[in-house]
């Protein structure tokens, strides 16, 4: 137990060092199994009794041992971290009890720890804006991932030694090496000729040159098309190799693109060294090492806590678990501090969550030596430079495009207009007069119903996430084939191919919806700069509700048309709209966490946790990790029996193997995520009731892999069918 508190606080330490709070983290490494010296835990070790407690004891010494000379806070931190450490973080409240509560004896804990430090008080680099609550919880949050990830791995090390077996972590190729990589991949880019491909080249360029700026906040405004998922990873790299900074953390939006983003990380810089990470990735259960893969090996352990030079990862994932209090959950945190954090498609941060997201943002960049990147087409007007009150302070030097309004106007390829409303057969028809034209509309339910009109039309197609990713990457694939042998291709989809698709039509047609959203859709259009403009409609569903979620959206839409109507895509317009959406709206509006249905208001509690009088800090970990969610109905998996690839029993097959193999062989549960769809907890729970989903070995895996029985219920043209469960009313915006 010694080795193992040494071990754990010593690299705990380490950890911390990079934000200067290596003498917390080494102390709650120190002390955070000595309670294991109680006669009742070794009586548990040698099988003669329950399993007891020996997480608060480490907690109690901590916070008793510092509690004078100004380190009671500090101490306190370290306490909820050592009590936490297995269960994950409770509320102060809630430690307060256990700290008090009478605990089975552990004197002699001495003697099984190094010396402890004399003083635990950070030196915390930079300059917060956020208070003092809000900065002291963020810190304990982070302290409690360098101990927990500490104690996994020196844990994982102890069990391997045993085994006789040395575990995989590490050894990824430098960002110098991978930069390289990237230079080689895009050297043949730079090569061709043309107007676009020059300002992408101009883009790139100037991108690099900023490198240089020291770590903190940047902007990176491109219009769509403009090349800037290469432009940020470059920049992103230089940066990071400028200022020994560590890693790339590349965060998109949403799980439908993330497959498409990671695979042109992997074709640029290789497989091993990038890390895809989201909800659907169950990298937990992958026993990746029996197939001899070791490269995905390392990557499943990587995923654990994110020590890999590039990982690419959803916003839920990424600010969830900023969010976060399970041990899961936050190992990976400490690795954000001395990283480039690229958030592409800033303007999609929820609106009711802003305050915390931006909070956790400032907190990054200021304090833990991160550098963020807010990168879109339509900048959010977030900056306190735009007037947004408590903004982030961006100065105009650190935008990384080169003059965004020249550049937009350069790079503006479509014509918009708004038609006000019109029925499905309104649009049906403007499908049978144009025959390469996509429509975008906002709910999946419209989608089906509007394809149903179109779909003896040659080259009609319809695409949602009711249809599996390896579907929709088929369709994908026909769509651009047809656009670019010049074929009839019509499309109608949902708001997944607005974001990081490329797929270019001559006329798009999109549903109302935020002004950003129009723009992502404008971002289909002419996307490769053809003379004659595109077209870009803005129309209203006469025939179908607009879904409440975005009633502040349409309406915030609205005001800026009204305004400039002459150019609805212009920086001036988008301002405008993000005025409305964000500034004029109340405080309330942009922190509406709510907990079991009721308002719950993230920063005022963080807030009103920190007495300064008495030194009384009680962060409500647990109320933040359940108030904080990006997404109310995450849905669930289930994986349906598509016939449609090239090999028609793929399914079945690795149905099969899986049912056969001893342990869930990784290799096989990465591909049959291409084959799974999320659908709503409450069709799921139809479903299940009325055996249309039945588990895979659910002797062992519970119902982790959920498969569809009927394979009637799934469509070659519109995927899933979940009408028959009550599922075809929800309004779900993919």
């Amino acid at each position: 137990m010694s080795a193992h508190a040494r071990q754990v606080g010593d690299t705990a330490g380490r950890f911390a060092a990079v934000f200067g709070a290596q003498h917390a983290a080494a102390l709650a490494g120190y002390l955070h199994d000595i309670g294991k010296v109680s006669c009742a835990f070794q009586a548990y070790i040698a099988g003669a009794g329950p399993s007891p407690d020996h997480s608060t004891a480490g907690a109690v010494v901590a916070d008793s041992l510092y509690a004078a000379g100004g380190e009671r806070l500090i101490a306190r931190l370290v306490a909820f971290a050592i009590a936490g450490h297995h269960a994950g973080l409770s509320d102060g409240v809630a430690l307060e009890t256990r700290l008090a509560r009478e605990l089975e004896g552990y004197s002699g804990w001495e003697a099984v720890v190094p010396p402890l430090p004399v003083h635990i008080t950070p030196s915390l680099p930079g300059t917060s804006r956020n208070d003092n609550a809000y900065r002291l919880a963020f810190l304990g949050r982070m302290l409690f991932s360098c101990l927990v990830d500490a104690d996994f791995i020196e844990t994982e090390q102890f069990y391997a030694a045993v085994a006789g077996d040395v575990p995989t972590r590490g050894g990824h190729a430098s960002l110098t090496d991978l930069r390289d990589r990237l230079n080689t991949y895009m050297a043949p880019f730079r090569a061709r000729g043309g107007t676009l491909n020059a300002r992408r080249a101009e883009i790139l360029s100037h991108a690099r040159r900023k490198a240089a700026l020291p770590p903190g906040l940047f902007t990176m405004t491109v219009p769509t098309g403009g090349g800037k998922t290469l432009a940020s990873l470059a920049f992103a790299l230089d940066h990071a190799i400028r200022h020994g900074l560590a890693r790339v953390v590349y965060v998109v939006p949403y799980t439908s693109i993330i497959e498409q983003t990671a695979g042109i990380f992997r074709a640029a810089l290789g497989d091993a060294d990038v890390l895809e990470h989201h909800g659907t990735v169950d990298w937990d259960a992958a026993e990746t090492d029996a197939d001899g893969r070791e490269a995905l090996a390392k990557l499943r352990r990587a995923s654990e806590n994110w020590d890999v030079p590039i990982v690419v990862t959803t916003a839920v994932q990424f600010f969830e678990s900023l969010h976060a209090n399970r041990t899961s959950r936050c190992r990976k945190l400490h690795n954000l501090a001395n990283s480039v954090i690229v958030l592409d498609e800033a303007q999609t941060l929820p609106v009711p969550l802003l305050r915390p997201c931006l909070a956790a943002i400032e907190e990054l960049a200021a304090t833990y030596r991160a550098s963020v990147v807010l990168c879109t087409a339509t900048q959010p007007a977030l900056r306190s430079q735009d007037g947004f009150k408590d903004g982030l302070d961006i100065p105009a030097e650190r935008e990384l495009a080169p003059d965004p309004q020249e550049l937009y106007c350069a790079l503006r390829r479509v014509a918009v207009e708004h038609i006000g409303a019109v029925t499905d057969a309104d649009i049906a028809a403007r499908f049978a007069a144009q025959d390469r034209m996509l429509c975008i509309v906002n709910s999946r339910k419209h989608a089906q119903v509007l394809f149903g009109l179109i779909a003896d039309l040659p080259g009609a197609r319809h695409l949602t996430t009711l249809m599996c990713p390896a579907h929709r990457r088929k369709v994908l694939a026909e769509i651009r084939a047809e656009l670019t042998a010049g074929h009839p291709a019509r499309l109608v989809s949902t708001s997944l191919v607005e974001a990081g698709v490329d797929i270019d039509f001559p006329e798009v047609w999109r549903a109302e919806n935020g002004l950003d959203t129009i723009a992502q859709a404008a971002g289909r259009c002419n996307r490769e700069g053809a003379p004659t403009p595109g077209r870009t409609v803005i129309f209203a569903a006469a025939d179908h509700k607009l879904p409440a979620m975005f009633n502040q959206q349409v309406a915030a839409m609205k005001a800026a048309l009204r305004q400039h109507a002459d150019d609805p895509l212009g920086l001036a317009a988008v301002r405008t709209y993000f005025s409305e959406l964000y500034w004029s709206k109340g405080e309330a509006l942009l922190d509406a966490a709510t907990i079991e249905s009721k308002p719950w208001p993230i920063m005022p509690a963080i807030g009103e946790s920190l007495s300064l009088r008495d030194l009384r800090f009680t962060p409500p970990y647990a109320g933040v990790a359940q108030a904080f969610r990006m997404i109310d109905d995450i849905g669930h998996p289930v994986i349906v029996r598509w016939r449609g690839g090239d090999d028609p029993d793929v399914v079945a097959k690795l149905v099969a193997t899986l049912e056969a193999a001893p342990v869930a062989p990784g290799a096989v549960l990465r591909r049959l995520q291409q084959y799974t769809v999320s659908i709503p907890q409450a069709a799921y729970r139809a479903m299940l009731e009325e055996g249309a989903v039945q588990p895979i070995s659910g002797d062992r895996y519970g119902e982790r892999f959920m498969l569809v029985q009927d394979i009637g219920l799934y469509s070659e043209a519109t995927g899933l069918a979940l009408d028959p469960f009550g599922g075809g009313a929800w309004m779900g915006a993919f």
